[in-house]
């Protein structure tokens, strides 16, 4: 039995990982064709460095960036740009994308080998490597990485945390990369340590895991300065403020970032990415998802390309079972749903989410019958029921400052309300509306 460090707040929706926890991760079939959008991250997006009808190879880049804020994209197959134009985006827009026809060769532009002396690099060079690879964060936020690990001089780190939670029901993809990839996880975890100058490691990972704890525990006994905690199964035990709350009992402050109290998180997926961008240069052109609900008929872990439709993963999985209905990008408690599944894999696509008539249906809202049991779960312990009300009587003033900014719309209130008020619409939607009065206050 491990000792399960939590949060308080939360709620504990099934977490449905029977679909595919033991399911190994498959590679994916060579696409035939790749959408791969310019903007995959937090930031400002790429600049557009090939055109129509050039010839490219595996990653090479596509889109370059000068912004600090900001990481290349890369070609995840080699092939012709047959397009450059808007497509729809797992993000429920339509962004500029590249679209590229493979020419079954697969040839790298540059084929990744690994630096024996990468450790010796200095932190600049860790830094740039993790830069020019493209590499985001890949639990779903898709910060460029080299930025997180940036503070400035005045916010020293003392604590790294990967976060191996995996808290939103249904994915597997961080839980197979931890068990079938624990030494480039650790190893990425080190580079992490080294360039933020920290002696202190933890790897954060649910108690429902208890096969990926064992693991990373063996292979962490004799790595000073790096321990592996269990954490109670409750969502969203995988936040930032949630898992650093968990994990050392230290409150990042409202509206302030995990630095401010000295600590820093990656997924465990990422520090992968780190690990291949800094000891093999290789890019970021391909990630874990996991592709399962009751309306896919053969859930599955698999490793695709960037770029890859949602589509053709579907049907690697079996294809869609009769009675599907809703397809989500990532999972149902903040992931979001799709009208096409022509929307292609991006960084931080962790999850492909198909649901049945049964799970999908949505009950009809009621009154709010002021039982709190919104307030009792919140987990950055904010009054849900009375920012929604103010924000459904426009009186969105009211709603800031009750703190609508800092509801990170997780869903637990909107999962456990007896009325199924749909309470994480009402904040995205003030936060619209109160964004909308500032620009035209200016």
């Amino acid at each position: 039995m491990f000792r399960k460090n939590t949060f308080s707040g939360g709620a504990h929706p099934h977490d449905e990982k029977q679909w595919s926890s033991a399911k190994a991760i498959e590679t994916m079939p060579l696409p035939q064709k790749v959408i791969v959008p310019l903007q995959q991250h937090i930031g400002a997006p790429a600049d557009l460095i090939v055109e129509k009808g050039q010839q490219v190879k595996k990653g090479e880049a596509l889109a370059k960036t000068s912004k600090f804020v900001s990481i290349p994209v890369h070609a995840p197959i080699s092939g012709t740009v047959t397009a450059i134009e808007s497509r729809p985006h797992p993000l429920g827009v339509k962004l500029i994308s590249v679209v590229i026809e493979g020419d079954g060769e697969d040839a790298w532009a540059s084929e990744p080998s690994l630096d024996e002396k990468y450790l010796d690099l200095s932190i600049d060079e860790m830094k740039k490597r993790i830069s020019e690879a493209g590499v985001a964060g890949m639990g779903g936020a898709a910060f460029p990485v080299h930025v997180k690990l940036s503070p400035p001089d005045e916010k020293p780190i003392d604590t790294v945390i990967l976060n191996g939670v995996e808290c939103e029901p249904y994915l597997t993809s961080d839980h197979r990369m931890m068990l079938e990839h624990p030494d480039a996880i650790i190893k990425g975890l080190r580079i992490i340590m080294k360039i933020l100058g920290v002696e202190r490691g933890i790897i954060g990972i649910e108690a429902n895991k208890p096969d990926a704890i064992t693991l990373l525990k063996e292979k962490t006994s004799a790595e000073p300065g790096i321990d592996v905690i269990s954490l109670e199964v409750k969502y969203p035990q995988g936040a930032e403020k949630q898992l650093i709350n968990a994990a050392v009992k230290r409150d990042v402050p409202a509206g302030k970032l995990p630095m401010e109290v000295g600590v820093v998180v990656q997924n465990v997926g990422t520090a992968a990415a780190i690990y291949d961008a800094v000891a093999f240069q290789k890019p970021l052109i391909e990630r874990v998802v996991t592709v399962t609900g009751a309306g896919i008929a053969e859930p599955r872990n698999v490793l695709a390309r960037i770029g890859t439709p949602f589509a053709e993963l579907i049907e690697f999985c079996g294809g869609y079972t009769d009675n599907a209905a809703k397809l989500v990008n990532g999972g149902p408690m903040m992931g979001m749903s799709q009208i096409t599944d022509e929307v292609p894999v991006i960084k931080g696509t962790s999850g492909i989410l198909v649901l049945d008539e049964k799970t999908a249906s949505l009950d009809q809202e009621s009154p709010c019958i002021a039982c709190a049991r919104c307030v009792d779960v919140c987990p950055m312990k904010l009054l849900p029921n009375h920012i929604a009300a103010f924000v459904e009587n426009q009186k969105v003033d009211k709603a800031h400052a009750l703190g609508l900014f800092d509801c990170m719309e997780c869903g637990t209130c909107s999962f456990i309300c007896p009325a199924k008020r749909n309470l994480v619409h009402y904040v995205k939607l003030g936060k619209a509306l109160w964004n909308e009065q500032q620009k035209k206050a200016q």
